[in-house]
């Protein structure tokens, strides 16, 4: 599925991103890898760090930590954090493999986040990592700065999660970072 985004992304090279930062192709050198069990910092529920390296799923969009929604007890509960830990599950049960398509450089001395694809293990079946997240409820399309879905399968995915009321989407106050971002 994400073969042919890869595939588009490597012929590329190099642009600049309106946030002034560099969004460059990953070599092909770059192997795919897996998640390992231990020594993993999830950051959010889009993106984890390994050891120095920070990696983020192409297209999809998280909570944005310390947004909130109301909980069925009627307690506000961190956006944010809750989809943080339904990543950090999902990466737990799947041991997902991830093939990285392009990196984001800053102008600081930070590390640079690759961007990848990652496929996930679910009993005999093998599904983008992404798509669980979105249509399972806990997870966003990315859009671009002109509005539109980074990769419009997920928006369309998105859409049916929120139909279906499913994960996050069945609390009417759940903060929609896409929505927030332009505000």
């Amino acid at each position: 599925m994400h073969r042919s985004v890869a595939r588009l992304l490597l012929l590329s090279t190099t642009l600049l991103t309106e946030g002034g930062q560099s969004f460059s192709i990953a070599h092909a050198a770059a192997a795919n890898f897996d998640i390992p069990q231990s020594g993993l910092t999830i950051l959010t529920g889009d993106s984890w760090r390994i050891g120095e390296q920070v990696f983020r799923l192409y297209g999809v969009q998280s909570c944005l930590r310390g947004t909130a929604y109301t909980d069925r007890a009627g307690k506000q509960q961190d956006c944010g954090a809750v989809s943080a830990a339904v990543l950090a599950a999902i990466l737990r049960d799947t041991k997902p493999r991830c093939s990285p398509v392009a990196q984001i450089s800053r102008p600081s001395s930070t590390p640079l986040t690759i961007i990848v694809v990652c496929a996930a293990h679910v009993g005999s079946e093998t599904l983008d990592l992404g798509s669980i997240i979105i249509t399972q409820g806990f997870g966003f399309a990315a859009m671009n700065g002109h509005g539109r879905p980074v990769y419009a399968p997920y928006l369309a995915q998105e859409m049916l999660a929120q139909q279906a009321r499913a994960g996050l989407w069945a609390f009417p106050d759940v903060p929609q970072p896409n929505l927030d971002a332009a505000q």
